[in-house]
C-alpha cells in the first residue's frame, strides 16, 4: 500500500496529485513536436500532427504531411498536404479535424484522413488573413474563433450550422493581443483578450474592459490565459510570474500563486476533478511542468522531452515522443483507502480481504471493527468507487474482490452498483487496450455515455468490438447491434475493389432481417458513392416499398419505381411515381408507359376524372375507347347542370345508363352527389339517395365520412359516428382524421377500434408504447414485429426493449 502511494504528490493539506503512464508511444515521428502544429481531441481522442513549414524561418520547399494517430500512437491516417498554409488545427466534438488556413478557409477531415467538406470564415478574413485561431466546444457544438491581420475577431459558435459573427473592435488596438481565449457565458460565446495590462471582453454587441479582482500590483502584461474544461474558471499568467485563478466571470478570485518564473509558458491548462473543491492549474515550459493551486507550494516535474498538454474533464493528458501520461487529482475514495495509516472503512475492508486470502484470523478482526462502527455498507461503496478510478486491472480486481467480500456480510446490499461497475470496467479496459487506444477514465466514460462511445468505435471502424460491447451490455438491438451493422454496411459499399454482387450478398448475409436496419439508407450511401447498380441490388432486400420508390426515382429508374409501387398496392405511392413520370417523360412516352401497366393506367384515369378532364379525353382517344369517350361527354353535360334540385333526376338517368355502359363512372358521380348533399346538410336526402340507388351501407359510410372530413366538420362527424354502429369499423375514422392532420380527433376514434385493428390504430396516432402493450397482450408475433418497426430513436428504446423481453419470455414458454 505504501508503494502504491509512491507517485502521489501533495498540493497543500487536502489534495494529492498523481501522474501515471497510459501508453509507451511507438510512433515514428519525423519531426519534433515543437516543429508541428498539434491537436489532440479530448476524451481520449486522436492526435493530429502537421509539420509547420510556413514559419518565416523555415523553408517551404517540402510539402508537409498531415498525420493522425490514436492516443496510443498507432497511425490512423497520413496524407500529403496540398492546400494552403495552416494556422491552427483542432478537433470537433464529432472527432472531425478542423484545419484553419491562412486565407480563412476551414478544411474538415475525418478520422481516417478522408476529406469531408470545407467552409469559409468570410471575405473580411480572406482579405486580412488569419493571424491566430481557436477551436472551442460549447453546448451548441464546436466553434471556431479567428483573429485577423486587421486585429479583429470573427467567430462561429457552431461549425455545423455556420453563422459568422464579427466581434466589436477593441479601441486603440494596433497590434496582436499578447494572449486571448474564448469563454462561454450565459450560453453565448465571448472573446477575452489582453492588451498590455488591460483585459477586454467582447460579446456580439460591445467591447468591455474588465479587471480581475485581487490581482497583484505591478502587472504590465498578461502572457497566457486558460479556461477550465467546463468554462467555469479562468487562470491568468502575468509578466511578474504570478498566476491568478478565479471564476470565468472575473467577479471572484480563488487564489494567486507566485511561480517566480517570468518566462511565458508554452501551455497552461486547468487540472480539476468534477465536483471537487480543489482547483489547480498545470503550467508547462520547455523542460518543466508545474502544478499550482491554493497552496504555498507547488508540484514540479522535469520534462525529459518536448511535451504537449491536453485538458480533460478530470485531469490532463501529457504526451511526448516516447510516453503518454495522465495527471489528475487523486479521487476521494482512492485517497481514503490507500493513504498511509488510513482507518477508513474501505481501507479496513481491503485489508480484511487480503488477510482472508492468507487464511489469517486478522480478517475477522478487521470485519468486526467495521461492523461495530456500522460502516460496512460505506466500506463496500468506497471500494467499488475506488475501483472505477483505477487504471490498472490488477488494482481494479483487488478492490472489487474486497467489495464482493464485504457484500457477503450484508443482508440487503443492492448489487446494482457492483454489477454495473464490473461491466463498466470491462468496457473501459477493452477500449484502453494499446491496439484500440482510447484511454477514457471512469468519469469521462460516464460523461460521454455508452452511445457516444459506440459511435466513436464505429468511427474507428472497430465494428466487432462495438458489437461485443452491445451484446455484453445487452443493449436493445435498435440502439446497439442493428445500428452498428448499418454503419458497417455503409462502410462496406465504399469498398470499390469488390464487385456489386459480392457486396450486396455479404451485406444481406450479415444483416438479414435485423430489426432497425434500413436497406434503403445503405442503398442511398451506395448511390452517393457512384454505385447505382449496387444500390438497386440492395433495394431488392428492402421490404418497405415506401422506402424503395423515392430512391429509385432519385436514381432516374422511374419505370422500375412504378413497378415496385404497383407491387406494393399502395395507390398513393403509385400516384407519386405517375406524377414524377408525367414531368419526366414526353406525353407520348408517358401514355405508352401507362398502356404497359393496366393498374397504373386505371389509377391515372381516376386522377384525371378529378383533376384533368382533357387528359382523360386524350387517353380515351388514344385507345379508341368509344364507349368511355361517350360516357365522358355525358358526364361533361352533367357537370354543366348547376341546379341541385335536378340532381336526383340526373342520377336516376345515370343509373339507367350505368346498366348499359358497365358502371364505369357511377362511383365518381355518386361520390360528388353524396358529398354535395352532406355538405349542404341534407342528411335525409342522403338516406333517400341510398335507398333509391341501393347504395350499400359500407359505401355510404365511406362517402359521408370522406365528405365530412373534407369539410372538417368534426362535430357532425362525431354525431355521425354515434348514429349507429359503423359497418366499416372505426379504423377508417382514424385514417381520415390523420390524413387531415387532426391527431386529437384521430385519438378519440382510435379508442373505439376493435381488438383486431387496435395496434394499427394506435400506431397511426403515434402511440407506440400503448400499441406495444396491446400487441404483447395479444401475443401476436406479426403485431409485435409491426410495433418494433415503428420504434426509432432513444425515445422508443424502452418500448423496443419491452417487446424483446416479451418475445424472449414467449420463446421460453
Amino acid at each position: 500500500m505504501d508503494c502504491y502511494t509512491a507517485n502521489w504528490n501533495p498540493l497543500g493539506d487536502s489534495a494529492f496529485y498523481r501522474k501515471y503512464e497510459l501508453y509507451s508511444m511507438d510512433w515514428d515521428l519525423k519531426e519534433e513536436l515543437r516543429d508541428c502544429l498539434v491537436a489532440a481531441a479530448p476524451y481520449g481522442g486522436p492526435i493530429a500532427l502537421l509539420r509547420n513549414p510556413w514559419r518565416k524561418e523555415k523553408a517551404a520547399s517540402i510539402r508537409p504531411v498531415l498525420e493522425i494517430f490514436s492516443a496510443s500512437g498507432l497511425p490512423l491516417a497520413s496524407l500529403l498536404w496540398k492546400s494552403g498554409p495552416v494556422v491552427s488545427l483542432g478537433w470537433s466534438a464529432e472527432e472531425e479535424l478542423l484545419c484553419v488556413q491562412e486565407d480563412g478557409v476551414v478544411l474538415v477531415y475525418g478520422l481516417h484522413g478522408d476529406f469531408r467538406r470545407h467552409f469559409s470564415m468570410g471575405n473580411e478574413v480572406l482579405q486580412n488573413r488569419v493571424l491566430d485561431a481557436r477551436i472551442f466546444h460549447t453546448e451548441f457544438g464546436s466553434g471556431v474563433a479567428i483573429l485577423t491581420g486587421a486585429h479583429r475577431f470573427t467567430l462561429s459558435a457552431n461549425v455545423g450550422d455556420l453563422k459568422l459573427r464579427r466581434m466589436p473592435e477593441v479601441p486603440g488596438l494596433q497590434s496582436a493581443p499578447s494572449c486571448w481565449t474564448t469563454l462561454c457565458q450565459d450560453r453565448v460565446a465571448h472573446i477575452l483578450l489582453a492588451v498590455g495590462p488591460d483585459l477586454y471582453l467582447l460579446d456580439h454587441a460591445a467591447c468591455s474592459a474588465v479587471t480581475p479582482p485581487g490581482l497583484a500590483p505591478g502587472v504590465s502584461s498578461f502572457l497566457q490565459m486558460a479556461v477550465s474544461f467546463t468554462y467555469r474558471h479562468l487562470a491568468l499568467f502575468t509578466d511578474t510570474g504570478y498566476i491568478w485563478m478565479g471564476t470565468a466571470s472575473l467577479k471572484e478570485k480563488l487564489c494567486e500563486f507566485n511561480c517566480n518564473i517570468r518566462a511565458p509558458p508554452k501551455q497552461m491548462v486547468w487540472c480539476s476533478r468534477p465536483r471537487s473543491k480543489e482547483r489547480a492549474v498545470v503550467v508547462a515550459w520547455e523542460r518543466r511542468l508545474m502544478v499550482v493551486g491554493d497552496a504555498p507550494e507547488s508540484i514540479q516535474f522535469v520534462l525529459d522531452e518536448d511535451s504537449y498538454l491536453v485538458p480533460e474533464l478530470d485531469g490532463v493528458r501529457i504526451f511526448s515522443c516516447s510516453t503518454h501520461e495522465f495527471l489528475h487529482e487523486v479521487p476521494v475514495a482512492s485517497e481514503e483507502i490507500f493513504k498511509i495509516a488510513s482507518m477508513a472503512p474501505g481501507a479496513l475492508l481491503l485489508e480484511a480481504q487480503k488477510e482472508y486470502e492468507k487464511e489469517s484470523q486478522k480478517a475477522d478482526e478487521y470485519l468486526r471493527e467495521i461492523q461495530e462502527l456500522g460502516q460496512l455498507t460505506q466500506a463496500v461503496q468506497q471500494c467499488i468507487e475506488a475501483a472505477g478510478h483505477e487504471h490498472r486491472p490488477d488494482m481494479q480486481k483487488s478492490l472489487l474482490r474486497a467489495a464482493s467480500f464485504g457484500k457477503c456480510f450484508l443482508d440487503r446490499f443492492p448489487p446494482d452498483s457492483f454489477v454495473r461497475m464490473c461491466q463498466d470496467l470491462r468496457v473501459l479496459n477493452a477500449i484502453r487496450d494499446y491496439h484500440i487506444g482510447i484511454p477514457l477514465t471512469y468519469s469521462q466514460y460516464k460523461q460521454l455515455t455508452i452511445q457516444v462511445l459506440l459511435d466513436r468505435l464505429v468511427l474507428r471502424r472497430l465494428y466487432p468490438l462495438a458489437i461485443q460491447i452491445c451484446e455484453y451490455l445487452r443493449l436493445p438491438e435498435v440502439q446497439g447491434v442493428s445500428r452498428i451493422l448499418a454503419h458497417w454496411a455503409c462502410y462496406k459499399v465504399q469498398q470499390k475493389d469488390v464487385s456489386d454482387e459480392d457486396v450486396a450478398r455479404a451485406i444481406n448475409q450479415k444483416l438479414g432481417d435485423t430489426p432497425g436496419v434500413s436497406y434503403s439508407d445503405i442503398a442511398a450511401r451506395a448511390y452517393g458513392c457512384g454505385r447505382t447498380e449496387l444500390a438497386i441490388k440492395l433495394l431488392e432486400y428492402e421490404p418497405r416499398s415506401g422506402e424503395q420508390v423515392p430512391l429509385l426515382l432519385k436514381m432516374k429508374r422511374s419505370k422500375l419505381a412504378l413497378s415496385k409501387a404497383i407491387e406494393s398496392g399502395d395507390t398513393d405511392l403509385v400516384f407519386t411515381v405517375l406524377l414524377h413520370l408525367k414531368n419526366e417523360l414526353n406525353r407520348g412516352d408517358f401514355f405508352m408507359t401507362l398502356r404497359n401497366q393496366p393498374m397504373a393506367l386505371s389509377l391515372y384515369r381516376q386522377f384525371c376524372k378529378h383533376q384533368e378532364l382533357e387528359t382523360l379525353k386524350d387517353l380515351y382517344n388514344q385507345d379508341d375507347n368509344h364507349q368511355e369517350l361517350g360516357s365522358f361527354h355525358i358526364r361533361a353535360s352533367y357537370a354543366a347542370e348547376e341546379a341541385t334540385e335536378d340532381q336526383m333526376r340526373l342520377l336516376r338517368l345515370q343509373r339507367r345508363l350505368e346498366d348499359e355502359l358497365g358502371g364505369h363512372f357511377v362511383d365518381l358521380s355518386l361520390h360528388d352527389t353524396v358529398t354535395t348533399l352532406v355538405l349542404g346538410g341534407h342528411s335525409k336526402r342522403t338516406e333517400q339517395l341510398a335507398r333509391d340507388f341501393r347504395i350499400p351501407d359500407k359505401r355510404l359510410w365511406w362517402l359521408k365520412l370522406t365528405a365530412l372530413a373534407d369539410l372538417e366538420d368534426w362535430e357532425e362527424l362525431e354525431k355521425f359516428s354515434k348514429s349507429k354502429k359503423s359497418p366499416i369499423g372505426y379504423l377508417p375514422f382514424v385514417e381520415i382524421c390523420m390524413k387531415q392532420h387532426n391527431k386529437y380527433e384521430a385519438k378519440k376514434y382510435a379508442s373505439r377500434v376493435g381488438p383486431e385493428q387496435k395496434v394499427k390504430a394506435l400506431l397511426l396516432v403515434g402511440d407506440v408504447a400503448q400499441a406495444a402493450d396491446v400487441a404483447i397482450e395479444h401475443r401476436n408475433e406479426a403485431e409485435l414485429t409491426l410495433v418494433l418497426s415503428h420504434c426509432t430513436g432513444t425515445a422508443d428504446a424502452a418500448t423496443a426493449d419491452k417487446i424483446q423481453r416479451a418475445r424472449a419470455q414467449a420463446q421460453k414458454k
